[in-house]
């Protein structure tokens, strides 16, 4: 299905999206996505944008502000309250389209944008269902039992000192977002890079960058605290029983906080990036979101 490219504004700034119109009736039920760390809109949202279009539903995949074709500085920055933003941008930007139909509109995220999905929707009522693929569900309290008290509130440290000389110098700190061979990464490990280092995820759009600050914002955010407050937001959870990236616990641990209606789906995954672009994981995780969307929305 050929996308059209579409923007709109968020705090000021162009977020540009890709647009697919599916072969139904208008108005139309409608999703819109989010992803993973430091993906763009042709990569892993653009595949699950692109599938459940096929299903019947409008889609919205865009990059957020900082990456990709998006305005916004610094580049290649997480920015979560700025994520959120765009997220909310978006629904609107989607509920003024005359092929959709503003009362059936449902989230989806991938990955962190699982979590960012989560948080989002449970403060949005315009969001009328949820699914999350392989969720990366941020909470700072396990972050800090998993890191140590101790070399936590170091890492804390550590990154108000980059904060400040970057204040003082101007100059970015970044990192490479990924490597080969084990090399030094914001995302480490062989796994992210036989995604994003390789052909499956060409993009003229994505970056092998990321902001130092950026890591900050990982583990300070707090986007499992959604879990406490989706419902009466319908949520699917779709994860991966293998995944060193994303935690089966996380996953099990939001589901179990949030409220009805719920469900979950567990994928007999051999690692993370199975549900990026796999057809024998990423087939079943798009069947279960469409049949959930098609249900709620």
């Amino acid at each position: 299905m050929r996308p059209s490219r579409i923007s709109f504004k968020s705090d000021g700034l162009e977020i540009v999206g890709q647009l697919r119109l599916p072969d139904a009736a208008s108005p139309a039920p409608a999703i819109v996505f989010t992803g993973p760390l430091s993906g763009v809109k042709e990569q892993v949202t653009g595949t699950y944008a692109d599938k459940l279009a096929e299903a019947g539903f409008v889609t919205l995949a865009f990059d957020h502000r900082n990456f990709g074709e998006s305005e916004g500085a610094p580049r290649q920055h997480e920015d979560p309250q700025g994520k959120l933003s765009d997220l909310g941008d978006a629904v609107s930007f989607l509920a003024t389209l005359d092929e959709v139909d503003a009362e059936r509109i449902g989230a989806c995220g991938v990955c962190l944008g699982g979590g960012y999905a989560l948080r989002f929707a449970a403060f949005e009522p315009r969001v009328k269902a949820l699914v999350g693929i392989a969720g990366g569900y941020n909470d700072p309290k396990a972050m800090r039992d998993g890191m140590g008290a101790d070399v936590y509130r170091q890492t804390l440290a550590h990154f108000s000192e980059v904060a400040e000389k970057q204040a003082r110098t101007g100059e970015i700190a970044y990192m490479a977002a990924v490597a080969d061979g084990g090399g030094e990464a914001l995302m480490g490990g062989q796994e992210p890079f036989d995604y994003y280092g390789t052909e499956r995820s060409t993009s003229p759009g994505w970056v092998n960058q990321l902001t130092a600050l950026t890591v900050r914002a990982l583990i300070t955010t707090d986007l499992a605290a959604g879990a406490d407050f989706i419902s009466p937001t319908p949520f699917l959870v779709v994860h991966g029983r293998t995944d060193d990236y994303c935690s089966p616990e996380g996953a099990q641990s939001v589901f179990d906080k949030s409220g009805d209606p719920k469900e979950i789906v567990w994928l007999d995954t051999t690692n993370h990036i199975d549900l990026y672009d796999v057809p024998k994981y990423v087939d079943p995780a798009v069947e279960a979101a469409a049949a959930w969307f098609g249900k709620y929305l």
